[in-house]
């Protein structure tokens, strides 16, 4: 039997915003606290302590099986009502973060690119899943992009507030820009480059919505996400030769070992590669 869902403090939210956190990221830290507090029905919010957080992490990993990557998100979530709301110190409680898995990123080839986006008639969706593709966005980098963001002057696109919040430019795409222009005759929009059918910002879950059915009509069978699309961007940049230090800056990455992982998905020119067995003489 679940418990029922407790609401965040006010002063949850309020810090949240108070710290400029992205919307998608309120979102997120909102949902995965609500489930940490509803754990816990008979206990005050402030006066949750360590032990209550292991308690959750071992259902967290037992029982829900969530991914290291999810379980530090709801350990993030936790560690700001504790630190940023209720001003405890950092370290006051013990919590052990999970080690991180070396997961290498799901991506599309080229071609389950093409048969993903010819699967795509409605134009706002093609012209989404386009930019998400040709200039390796996030979700919430997507829905966020004003009109003014697009530069089809320089062919760069301008990213605000992005992971970290952090402004970068990224490059646009002629092909995407041809579909962009159409786009933009047929729905006008008015403040967001892409808006909800009633105005407004448009939701990431219907964006991968949009994702899911277009990978359901081309038929791929790989299990990957709206995300994939970025991680293709990537993959595909490295593959044709472009510099690893420029595909970083257009991924807003800080580090160059973020960036390098995709080093790691790319086989092109792996036929070139001789075996050191190969190359020595051996009578068997």
């Amino acid at each position: 039997m679940q418990n029922k869902s407790i609401k965040v403090p006010k002063e949850y939210l309020e810090q949240l915003e108070r710290k400029r956190y992205s919307p998608n990221t309120i979102s997120t830290y909102i949902s995965l606290f609500e489930q940490f507090l509803s754990h816990f029905p008979q206990v005050s919010p402030e006066t949750l302590r360590d032990e209550h957080v292991a308690k959750f992490q071992t259902y967290l990993v037992k029982t829900k099986k969530v991914a290291t990557s999810t379980q530090n998100q709801y350990i993030n979530a936790i560690k700001f009502y504790f630190e940023k709301v209720l001003g405890r110190e950092k370290g006051y409680y013990q919590i052990d973060r999970p080690i991180q898995e070396f997961k290498l990123p799901k991506v599309l080839t080229e071609k389950e690119v093409i048969a993903l986006l010819k699967t795509v008639t409605n134009l706002k969706h093609k012209a989404m899943l386009l930019m998400v593709y040709s200039s390796g966005l996030r979700a919430g980098e997507l829905i966020n992009l004003k009109i003014n963001d697009i530069d089809s002057e320089k062919m760069r696109v301008y990213v605000r507030g992005g992971k970290g919040k952090k402004d970068r430019v990224s490059i646009l795409s002629q092909k995407a820009l041809d579909v962009l222009r159409e786009y933009f005759k047929k729905y006008r929009p008015k403040e967001y480059l892409f808006e909800g059918q009633n105005g407004g910002i448009y939701t990431t879950s219907s964006l991968r919505r949009v994702f899911s059915n277009a990978i359901k009509n081309a038929k791929i069978t790989k299990k990957v996400t709206l995300h994939s699309l970025r991680h293709s961007f990537a993959t595909h940049l490295l593959e044709s030769g472009v510099d690893i230090r420029y595909i970083q800056i257009l991924l807003g990455h800080n580090s160059s070992q973020t960036t390098e992982i995709y080093t790691h998905i790319t086989h092109k020119g792996w036929e070139k590669i001789q075996s050191p067995l190969d190359k020595i003489e051996l009578n068997m």
